[in-house]
């Protein structure tokens, strides 16, 4: 077992992290608390301190997971030597109007790479297409004869389409295992953009074919091919800092792990015994199919007895991710309705606690930018629920009593909430730079220097991604549903005006708040500057980050080494654009592709 396996040890990581977030919020609260009693408590003041104690522990748990991230290392489980694979494993590909040139040059390079193993023939590829436009459903099934020409892999390749997209991604995974899943003992879970080695998918299969009890298992995917200025931040943090956070998490989760969608190997008998998705009563955006299904499906397995384990030292897995902040905001707004959608799974019968805890933190990630926004309206308008001060309210005592002066709590309160949002990032930073880590990001003064940048950058463009976020709880809230739209992949860059239309709104918000905030309370101006001039500059900030950058900041380990796989796709993609026969291995056997699988 790795060493984010095993209850016992998951037990006393969840322990650690609920005590000093407790502890962390109950500070907070009462600081916060005495604070606002120094002039007279009023209810204003109990409200401001339930907000602060909300924040600051859901703060609090995910500085926490980076804490125990950073206490062990990531370790392989203990295996027997490897004699070979005994199991058949479908490796799925679910497209939804994706471009089949780049979605299919992914797959030939992960079939030359499953090639290079030798073991290639335990393992077929189905693409499970749910695309909706005929034009590129055409183009689907075009490009599919020629993968499956190039690659030889007749009998291993196959492709269908959908009449109709029933339960989006899981409805179509969900097809598959009805019509073919008793050929398969695994089936791993892509997504269009996932890219694998083909010797981390042998290996996934070898420690599944090693623990009977594993239901699922989930890899730690590296973001990749990131251009743009927001995508390369997103790509540095993924690299840097999604690690350690991960381990953390992995040794909170033990063996009732997370499942993200994607880049998991599952056993198929499991999966299609435990995991049948109910639709919920009602309509959209709370009733219907399960938008976040992953969440689910592992609370289904563990429900089981299944073993859920995200084994997070395994290493070729990648994925790819938005070029800017308005793509990262639609997929958001998907996972914003699934999230708050699970609300309604709460006290389904039989699920362990864990799971309804993971549940409840998804909900909590989505609504605690509005306890944020509660306590800013509240600071906002604290003022005019202040009782006046009495200097004299001793009878016949001459003098004046003034209030004591609580200032420094207030300050000490910001101190240890800013600590909690950045000293995680540095302990992380200083522990890559101590085990040499940092080298494979350009050396330790390039990562040191990328990470304060990634600081800035982040509280440059959390407020902007706050408003979209809490935008979208409340049009789930008000009964919207976002359905689910195409991923835009490729180019992401905006232009001004594209980004003005897509953030005048919380130009709009920004400067009202500020008015607002000068007329009530000026005093709060200066703490609320940081907040709202970002906001004000949305537009700016916006496309700025869309354009591609040309620094060597947020360099990455796989900006400096390519990994094989990505080598061979850029091979095959190169080649298919430019009208050639990809360079693959076996091409020389010439077949025509299978219509159905």
């Amino acid at each position: 077992m790795t060493a984010s396996s095993g209850t016992g040890g998951a037990g006393l990581s969840r322990t650690i992290a609920l005590s000093l977030s407790v502890l962390a919020a109950a500070g907070a609260f009462m600081l916060f608390l005495q604070f606002g009693m120094a002039d007279g408590l009023d209810a204003m003041d109990v409200v401001r301190s339930a907000f602060i104690l909300l924040s600051t522990f859901w703060l609090a748990w995910g500085a926490t997971q980076a804490l125990l991230g950073l206490t062990t290392r990531a370790k392989p489980p203990a295996l027997p030597p490897f004699t070979g694979l005994t199991t058949r494993t479908a490796i799925l590909v679910p497209v939804y109007n994706e471009d089949p040139v780049t979605t299919y040059s992914r797959i030939a390079a992960m079939d030359a790479s499953l090639k290079e193993t030798g073991l290639q023939n335990h393992f077929h590829f189905a693409i499970l297409s749910d695309t909706r436009k005929d034009d590129i459903a055409a183009q689907e099934r075009d490009w599919f004869e020629r993968l499956v020409r190039e690659c030889g892999a007749e009998g291993r390749m196959f492709y269908r389409r959908r009449t109709n997209n029933k339960g989006r991604k899981a409805g179509n995974i969900e097809d598959f295992f009805q019509r073919s899943g008793g050929a398969y003992d695994f089936s791993l879970i892509l997504d269009a953009d996932s890219l694998m080695e083909g010797s981390t998918i042998v290996e996934m299969a070898r420690r599944m074919e090693a623990e009977p009890r594993l239901g699922l298992l989930q890899s730690l995917p590296k973001v990749t091919r990131a251009r743009a200025r927001f995508g390369r931040a997103m790509q540095f943090s993924a690299s840097f800092h999604s690690p350690v956070f991960a381990r953390g998490l992995g040794m909170m989760q033990g063996e009732t792990g997370p499942f993200w969608g994607h880049n998991a190997m599952v056993r198929v008998r499991a999966f299609v015994e435990s995991c049948g998705l109910p639709e919920l009563s009602g309509a959209p955006p709370f009733g219907g199919h399960i938008m976040s299904h992953d969440y689910v499906e592992a609370a289904l397995l563990a429900r089981a007895g299944w073993i859920v384990r995200l084994d997070d030292d395994l290493e070729g897995s990648y994925e790819e991710g938005p070029e800017n902040i308005v793509d990262h905001a639609k997929r958001d707004r998907r996972w914003c309705q699934g999230n708050l959608q699970h609300s309604r799974l709460l006290m389904a019968p039989g699920l362990l606690t864990w799971s309804r805890f993971v549940f409840l933190q998804g909900i909590l990630s989505y609504i605690s930018p509005l306890f944020w926004l509660g306590f800013l309206i509240a600071s906002i308008l604290a003022p005019w629920f202040t009782p006046p001060v009495n200097y004299f309210p001793v009878p016949y005592w001459p003098f004046p009593v003034f209030p004591s002066n609580e200032a420094w709590k207030a300050i000490g309160l910001a101190v240890g909430i800013f600590g909690l949002l950045f000293l995680p990032k540095l302990l992380v930073v200083a522990d890559a730079v101590a085990t040499g880590r940092a080298r494979g990001f350009g050396g330790a003064a390039l990562a040191i220097q990328s990470s304060l940048t990634e600081l800035l950058f982040s509280s440059v463009t959390a407020p902007i991604l706050m408003m979209f976020q809490t935008r979208s709880v409340f049009q789930v809230l008000l009964g919207r549903d976002g359905g689910w739209p195409t991923n835009n992949r490729g180019d992401g860059t905006l232009s001004l005006g594209e980004a003005w239309s897509a953030t005048h709104w919380i130009v709009t918000t920004g400067v009202v708040g500020l008015g607002t905030c000068y007329l009530l309370a000026p005093g709060l101006v200066p703490w609320l500057l940081p907040i709202v001039i970002p906001m004000i500059l949305a537009p700016v900030v916006v496309s700025w980050t869309s354009k591609r950058s040309r620094t060597t900041l947020f360099t990455a380990p796989l900006e400096l080494s390519p990994a094989p796989v990505m080598i061979l796709q850029d091979r095959i993609l190169a080649a298919w654009q430019g009208g050639e026969a990809a360079p693959l291995a076996g091409s020389e056997h010439q077949v025509e592709a299978p219509a159905h699988a």
